[in-house]
């Protein structure tokens, strides 16, 4: 079977032979795992990569249908994958075979799923890796921003966003104008979070400051459907309607902390990060930054105060030679 399924695998226009070879109400039932069973388009992406990989695995040891895929193919495939990967992409591929076998099963497919008995490697994370900015580094960048022009208030109203708000880039990146709005005379915001959650707070100051000056400046107002953060014509160097990627986000944030003099590798997570160590910093509760980032767990949170690293470096700062 033959079909533009790139989504499921690096090379286009196949699906793994592992599945082709396993009759058609196999084909139809993995097609519709990623379709319709995994709606968050990176996180399809990624486990069709990870599936296609531990598929192509499989076949070259001899397995050509799926109902032959015991524990032994899975735990071979992640003790190998977890030599030349860290662990945190051994257990993500873990995680795509299992959610793929479950579905399987549900479709009575397979009778049982052979990546259940199989431990991922150990892996414990109690500080986050993000790129973090000081407050007076943060401070510089937004002050750094040439806002006489419509792309300057967009880029310093996004920057603010993911600084005041926690926001995740994907969530600020899929807000419409309307998702600015006014409510107990202030100025909050709507974020669209991951699995279809909404989630609203109202603006800091300075944030809502930032949303005015460039909802203004751009003239969104009477297009309250359009996409909140937009990409800038290469000819007329205007606004566009089509929302700004995050690939572009990325190169946009990189520019601008290089033309603030900020030598730190940051990317698009880095505010989020930086949001959260300012307000904890600040004498903010664990608690508060855990419901205003939106996170499931404290634990989640906690990856994000990075107010540790002060205090290592003043001890570091004692070793006086």
């Amino acid at each position: 079977m033959k079909s533009d399924l790139t989504v499921f695998t690096s090379h286009p226009h196949s699906l793994p032979a592992v599945i082709e070879t396993s009759g058609e109400k196999t084909v139809l039932r993995f097609i519709d795992f990623f379709t319709s069973n995994i709606r968050n388009p990176n996180t399809r992406k990624a486990y069709a990569k990870n599936v296609a990989a531990f598929m192509a695995w499989c076949e070259v040891r001899g397995v050509s249908e799926v109902s032959q895929i015991q524990p032994l193919h899975v735990a071979g495939f992640i003790e190998k994958l977890a030599q030349s990967k860290s662990a945190p992409t051994a257990k993500q591929h873990l995680a795509a075979i299992r959610m793929l076998f479950d579905w399987l099963i549900l479709g009575q497919v397979v009778s049982q799923n052979p990546a259940h008995a199989v431990r991922g490697p150990k892996h414990v994370v109690k500080r986050g890796k993000t790129p973090v900015l000081s407050a007076d580094e943060a401070r510089q960048l937004l002050d750094a921003i040439d806002i006489t022009k419509p792309v300057g208030l967009r880029d310093r109203a996004l920057i603010g966003l993911m600084v005041y708000s926690f926001a995740r880039i994907g969530a600020a990146l899929a807000m419409k104008v309307e998702d600015v709005f006014v409510q107990r005379n202030r100025l909050w915001v709507r974020l669209h979070e991951k699995g279809g959650k909404r989630h609203e707070m109202p603006c800091h100051h300075n944030l809502e400051d930032y949303l005015r000056d460039y909802i203004a400046g751009a003239n969104l107002s009477d297009d309250p459907k359009g996409p909140l953060f937009r990409t800038i014509g290469r000819k007329d160097k205007k606004l566009s309607r089509s929302a700004l990627p995050q690939s572009n986000a990325h190169s946009m944030i990189r520019r601008k902390a290089r033309l603030a003099s900020i030598e730190t590798k940051i990317g698009n997570h880095t505010f989020r990060a930086t949001g959260i160590t300012a307000y904890l910093t600040n004498g903010g509760m664990l608690e508060k930054a855990a419901t205003m980032a939106n996170h499931a767990s404290i634990k989640t949170t906690q990856l994000y105060d990075r107010r540790s690293d002060d205090v290592t470096l003043d001890e570091i700062e004692r070793i006086l030679i």
